[in-house]
């Protein structure tokens, strides 16, 4: 049976829509972390390069991909191939840095994953495998556990640890979801769709960054006020009544939109001018008159 939304979650569903189908794809993946992955054809070397991709993307996007271009240059045009000299493959990282992350951070990621590579045949196999038999969470809570076993060459570094978050712990996981919602949702211009046999994109959860988690609270997708795992299933749960199918397809459009739009926590004429969901931002609704409020079909 078919259910009615609300007239308030109608019309943020035609906004999303409206945002979906105005966002120049093209042009938003050309500055986005995963125009790297793009260019890879080989599944191992695109899992590993999303893995990577996705990890590292945290602060300033052009600084990021320029870490994350001189990593993969670095590393060489076919990374799973690379990942098998473990001692090249730490040679050629040697001086790298991105924030707080070291080589060896690196390193052991990329030789973790390719280890779970090996030993499932690839990475969207291992999850998918663990998916089967547990719930969301703690597969990849399982997922993220192998990588670290496979990686970890040293008890007193950090390694995997530090760069792929514990999905058991609070946090939101935004690089982990991030890394899924690439290798699950697709093929289109900017997810892939790689793992569309083993994972079905129903079950993914919206990567929560900044951005997205002041949309969605301007929005009324959430209350909450920190991003953590429980935020992530609230706004994801909002948006399943759109799209229980696909519930994150909104996420690139979104995401790019309130880099653009560098989204306020309160009403902002000029930083809100041109923006697709303002008819629908509680700021934007609180401020108008109650005669205005009344002709809103």
């Amino acid at each position: 049976m078919e259910v009615r939304l609300p007239a308030q979650a109608v019309r943020v569903q035609r906004a999303l829509e409206d945002v979906l189908l105005r966002c120049d794809v093209s042009a938003r993946v050309a500055t986005d972390p995963v125009e790297y992955v793009r260019r890879y054809s080989d599944p191992h070397d695109v899992e590993l390069v999303a893995l990577i991709a996705s990890s590292v993307a945290f602060g300033n996007v052009k600084a990021l991909r320029a870490k994350l271009a001189d990593a993969l240059e670095r590393v060489g045009p076919a990374p799973a191939r690379a990942a098998d000299d473990a001692r090249k493959l730490a040679r050629s990282l040697v001086g790298w840095k991105h924030r707080v992350w070291v080589a060896d951070d690196l390193v052991q990621l990329i030789l973790g994953a390719r280890a779970v590579q090996r030993a499932r045949g690839s990475l969207g196999a291992a999850f998918g495998r663990e998916l089967a038999e547990h719930d969301f969470r703690e597969a990849l809570a399982r997922f993220v556990d192998a990588i670290r076993a496979g990686g970890l060459a040293r008890v007193d570094r950090r390694s995997a640890r530090h760069l792929l978050p514990d999905p058991r712990a609070n946090s939101s996981c935004k690089r982990l979801l991030l890394f899924l919602r690439w290798m699950v949702r697709g093929p289109n211009g900017a997810d892939l769709g790689l793992w569309r046999e083993h994972v079905d994109p129903a079950r993914l959860l919206i990567p929560v960054d900044v951005h997205i988690h002041k949309l969605a609270k301007n929005l009324g997708l959430t209350d909450r006020n920190a991003a953590t795992w429980q935020t992530a299933e609230e706004i994801t749960a909002a948006l399943r009544r759109f799209d229980p199918a696909d519930p994150v397809r909104f996420d690139f459009a979104l995401c790019h939109m309130g880099m653009a739009q560098r989204c306020p926590s309160k009403r902002d004429a000029v930083r809100c001018e041109g923006c697709g969901v303002q008819s629908v931002c509680r700021h934007w609704q609180a401020s108008r008159r109650p005669t205005e409020r009344r002709r809103t079909p």
